[in-house]
């Protein structure tokens, strides 16, 4: 290889042609008219426009893709994560084209992509697994028979999705038809498939996940474990390595599992191996992520493995021999994911402009951004600013260069997780030093965390934190709490009772508005269409998160905006009257 086309944007494009510089080859970056001036175009030693705003128009068209490879004379195409990463039709398209991909075969990704083959290969080889239908299910009725066998909860899964998406959990009968359908829509909008699985859900459940490589020619080996399970609607925003408080026997599973599986398909590339760890000590193989994770920095900082580097390697043929069949670890490391999100107001993404762009230093503190100083954080991508990764000599160590870490971080002009980051590195339950005391498990923000509502920033001008109500809402099938200005319910309006709440409206004016920037996705309702308190109007769609837009009260609906419309926060989108 010679030059290597990044098919990405924000840091991890810049994590791949940092490491493009450090192996010796020429990188060539890709953009859409929005990133015109972003930072991975800025670095890249060449740079060509895609000619569109959106992921659909730019990232995920193969075709301008590979026209830009010809263009650029590049000989390689790397993926990056997300985007194109984990679609097996685009890894054969690369390799047709006579340019070298830079990731597992097109084999691999077709067949661990497939979450339902993926589980019939673990089980096959013995890796432990819960309860499980054996393919997609045809209809709801499967569903139901299903849960009547296996008892609640339950959780129905895209078969062909990840990061959350199309994931949807059922804890009584009566959520059952609800669920399912929204599974299946978000797939199809996520994933362009709608086949879903389902499995019993294990409860209060960690993520733990292994770091693999394997060589294309049946080696595979271990590069140390991670635990991600603080998540955000099933989306991870800190990990950690290795994965704390696991038992020996619990290790030697993971690692036996991860490498049986890999083996059994000749795995080419990095890749993760993904696992539910019960708070009972009940562990689940999950999934495969076919490409580079996003937290693959902390698994770097405990072993000095350089994972891109190492991608590039196998890319071009080479063999293991220097690594173990599981790689050492030195110390511990952490890795807070910087989104341009509220965590006061349910972890609601803002695109918009930063006017402070501070981050940390020192020897034991590394910062992957993908803008610079002063950027701009788009509505039609996901909401990461940078990732900030620490590390210590033990656990304690590194939380408290994360505190410090923290303390260093300044980011104004949009949210961020910045507080919430202050506030977890001095929560108990996170900063456990025994395996009885930590209590993080992938739900435990989403339903036991009680001082999220504390961190809203920043209340609109002139309003007050006690003129804020604050009212629950169904999130991705789960309740948050958000808070709004009183005002915003207008003097003479009655605020709505039972059933879902609405996402913000001014019921004096009939209007439904925007609660962030974002793309109305979809329309539920025609216009002229009769609606009831509570029924879901629409989806509005940003940075990976779908929120419904709920009607407040009975009237008749008329959208004012487009489907596919991008839309600003406080925008009227529709109204009932």
């Amino acid at each position: 290889m010679k030059k290597v086309l990044i098919a990405n944007r924000g840091e991890i494009a810049v994590r791949i042609i940092r490491a493009c510089s450090s192996y010796g080859l020429e990188s060539v970056a890709v953009y859409s008219d929005t990133d015109a001036t972003a930072l991975h175009v800025h670095l890249a030693d060449e740079a060509y426009c895609l000619e569109g705003r959106s992921a659909l128009e730019t990232y995920l068209d193969v075709e301008k893709i590979l026209a830009a490879a010809r263009l650029s004379g590049a000989d390689a195409i790397h993926p990056g994560y997300g985007f194109l990463s984990e679609r097996a039709d685009f890894a054969q398209a690369v390799e047709d084209a006579g340019l070298t991909w830079i990731g597992p075969t097109p084999e691999n990704i077709a067949l661990l992509g497939d979450k339902v083959a993926a589980r019939t290969i673990a089980e096959k080889v013995g890796a432990p697994l819960v309860p499980g239908t054996p393919g997609p299910v045809e209809s709801i009725e499967e569903v139901r028979a299903f849960a009547d066998q296996h008892g609640y909860p339950i959780a129905i899964k895209a078969a062909f999705g990840g990061g959350g998406r199309g994931l949807k959990v059922v804890r009584k009968p009566e959520e059952l038809e609800l669920r399912f359908e929204s599974a299946v829509s978000e797939a199809v909008s996520a994933f362009g498939r709608g086949e879903c699985y389902v499995e019993r859900f294990i409860d209060r459940p960690r993520h733990v996940e292994t770091q693999v490589l394997g060589d294309g020619k049946g080696r595979v080996v271990v590069i140390g474990t991670r635990d991600c399970s603080t998540q955000r609607r099933h989306q991870k925003v800190l990990e950690e390595a290795p994965a704390p408080f696991l038992t020996d026997e619990q290790f030697d599973k993971l690692v036996a599992a991860s490498k049986a599986i890999g083996e059994a398909v000749n795995y080419r590339g990095v890749g993760t191996m993904e696992f539910m760890l019960g708070a009972d000590g009940l562990l689940s193989f999950l999934e495969v992520n076919t490409r580079i994770q996003v937290e693959h920095p902390v698994t770097e900082r405990i072993t000095g493995v350089d994972l891109v580097i190492w991608q590039f390697k196998i890319a071009e043929g080479a063999d293991m021999d220097e690594l173990p069949d599981v790689v050492p670890w030195s110390g511990h490391a952490l890795e807070f994911r910087i989104n341009a999100e509220d965590p006061g107001r349910g972890f609601l993404p803002q695109a918009g402009h930063m006017t402070r762009f501070d981050m940390p230093g020192g020897p034991f503190t590394r910062v992957d951004a993908g803008i610079g100083s002063a950027g701009t954080i788009s509505p039609e991508f996901d909401s990461m600013i940078a990732k900030i990764i620490v590390w210590g000599s033990t656990r304690e160590e590194a939380i408290s260069r994360g505190r410090q870490a923290m303390k260093e971080t300044t980011i104004e002009g949009i949210p961020s997780l910045v507080p919430f980051h202050r506030r977890i590195l001095v929560e108990p339950a996170f900063c456990a030093t025994t395996p009885e005391e930590f209590l993080i498990h992938t739900n435990w923000l989403d339903t036991e965390c009680t001082w999220l509502p504390e961190l809203a920033q920043p209340l609109p001008t002139g309003v007050k934190r006690e003129d804020v109500i604050r009212e629950w809402f169904e999130v991705d099938g789960r309740w948050v709490r958000l808070g709004f200005p009183a005002a915003l319910l207008g003097s003479g309006g009655a605020r709505p009772t039972g059933g879902a709440k609405p996402v913000v409206s001014d019921t004096m004016q009939g209007a439904i508005k925007a609660p962030m920037n974002g793309i109305v996705s979809k329309w539920l309702i025609a216009a002229g269409g009769v609606v009831s308190l509570g029924e879901s109007l629409g989806i509005l769609e940003a940075m990976k998160m779908e929120m419904p837009i709920v009607a407040d009260r009975a009237g008749v609906f008329t959208p004012i905006v487009a489907e596919g419309a991008i839309i600003k926060e406080g925008q009227v989108l529709a109204t009932i009257v």
